[in-house]
């Protein structure tokens, strides 16, 4: 986690002495797992650096907004969960196509994805999730591939633990019926 206490932390990349330095660590720290999470949203390793590139931007030129009410992960979280969101439709709109058709085309795609290591049923997991709504699809990724517990995806989603747990069981019905249908 991070060292010493979260608030010393934030005061660190919130202080222009010490931020470039704690900016770094911070990117050492949250890397990886922010690529995975942006990953299992946009599909393609060259497009998620790119949205993870435009995460860390954001968050480097916000930290000072950031009034500790979350953690800090769960702040960067949505600010990511954001920059995809974002990514894929300015995506969409450039290729004059709907959300819905740029979903397919990615999970067309994701065959030819040198960086994707899955074998044919982890190609059919990705594709029963893109027929799910995109809440789900974050909910599902969140609990599933991400393993985060419904009270850190309640914090990062701003949504109710309850609903949560119902919309992942939902999303996760839905995945079977499409697993065993197709």
């Amino acid at each position: 986690m991070l060292p010493n206490s979260e608030e010393q932390f934030v005061k660190k990349l919130q202080n222009s002495s010490t931020s470039q330095e704690a900016f770094r660590e911070l990117i050492s720290i949250y890397k990886e797992r922010l690529y995975w999470h942006i990953r299992n949203m946009v599909k393609s390793h060259d497009d998620t650096d790119d949205v993870l590139q435009n995460t860390f931007v954001k968050i480097f030129r916000n930290i000072d907004k950031f009034k500790g009410d979350s953690k800090l992960y769960s702040w960067m979280y949505r600010i990511a969960t954001n920059e995809a969101i974002t990514f894929l439709n300015k995506k969409a709109r450039r290729l004059q196509i709907t959300s819905e058709e740029l979903k397919d085309q990615i999970i067309d795609n994701l065959q030819s994805d040198v960086y994707f290591e899955g074998d044919e049923i982890k190609l059919k997991l990705q594709k029963a999730i893109s027929t799910l709504p995109e809440k789900q699809q974050q909910v599902f990724n969140m609990k599933y591939f991400e393993e985060l517990k419904y009270r850190e995806m309640s914090e990062i989603l701003e949504t109710s633990e309850g609903a949560l747990k119902a919309s992942y069981h939902i999303a996760s019905k839905k995945i079977e019926e499409y697993l065993k249908t197709n």
